[in-house]
């Protein structure tokens, strides 16, 4: 019998994820706000929907594995907002479900160490919206379900070259400020092997081995580039929107054990360094 994963918000992790399981023969399904999205989205072989409750709901029907990508808002989780009693209904046949949350439920641990047995103590509203969207997903009876927190996420067409090229990039300076990542291949890499390996219940943290302060990144794209290495801000003079601001309110290392020795991954880009290099590489390749 075919996989069929419906992707509920089918962003970019959800992007990367759908070329691996389309090339085992799987059928995924993917929702889009936006009809105008819709050919783009068939174009890549993903059986685009609208994200309808009769969409939805038609598509859990056959659907054998889950993936909510879409992000909590004020009023709640907004796939389960959308179709919560058809997801109850149809989980009990779901083989394996996996939630897109991220490391800001842990908080702020001043550059401390967090493992995924770290008490969730949210230091954002985004962060507790994402808490409590976790909980909604656990409390879906007989869903088994996966929740992955993923660190900063970044990869081809989103990241520091960008920013630098547009000369938008800043080298923002908080004392001890230090954040983790996670390559997008590395996101999907992992999202596959749960998915070959279920454990319900289970959480992994997705990052990879290489925390690092935000400023050290950019200084090492703008090397690559050949480019001048923007100038240190302080964190106190620095123009942020309340959202960038409250990235720098968190401090952590997060580890990524749970990941190589239950689902036995071998990051890719296992340091910023590496991933950098690829894919510069990948758009000079491409001629961008």
């Amino acid at each position: 019998m075919t996989k069929i994963l419906l992707s509920l918000g089918h962003g970019f992790s959800a992007r990367a994820l759908a070329p691996l399981l389309l090339s085992e023969g799987w059928e995924v399904i993917g929702t889009t706000r936006d009809p105008a999205k819709l050919e783009a989205m068939r174009a890549t072989g993903v059986t685009p929907i609208l994200w309808q409750e009769d969409s939805v709901t038609k598509a859990l029907g056959r659907a054998t594995h889950l993936l909510m990508s879409a992000a909590p808002d004020a009023e709640g989780d907004p796939a389960l907002r959308l179709a919560g009693p058809a997801i109850a209904a149809r989980a009990p046949r779901i083989e394996w479900a996996g939630y897109l949350s991220t490391t800001g439920v842990y908080g702020d641990h001043q550059g401390g160490w967090v493992t995924e047995d770290t008490p969730l103590d949210p230091a954002t509203r985004r962060g507790q919206l994402r808490v409590e969207a976790e909980a909604a997903w656990a409390a879906v009876p007989g869903l088994p379900l996966h929740i992955f927190r993923l660190a900063g996420i970044y990869g081809p067409g989103r990241g520091p070259f960008a920013k630098l090229r547009k000369g938008t990039a800043r080298r923002i300076i908080k004392p001890n400020q230090v954040f983790s990542r996670i390559h997008v291949e590395d996101i999907a890499q992992v999202l596959r092997a749960s998915i070959a390996r279920p454990n319900p219940g289970a959480a992994y943290n997705l990052c990879d081995d290489a925390p690092a302060p935000p400023q050290d990144v950019i200084a090492c794209a703008a090397e690559m580039l050949g480019m001048p290495i923007p100038p240190e801000v302080p964190f106190e003079e620095a123009e942020l929107s309340p959202m960038a601001r409250s990235f720098y309110g968190e401090s952590k290392r997060v580890c990524n054990a749970r990941i190589k020795e239950e689902l036995g991954v071998t990051l890719r880009y296992p340091d910023y360094q590496s991933a950098l290099a690829a894919i510069l590489a990948a758009e000079q390749a491409s001629g961008g």
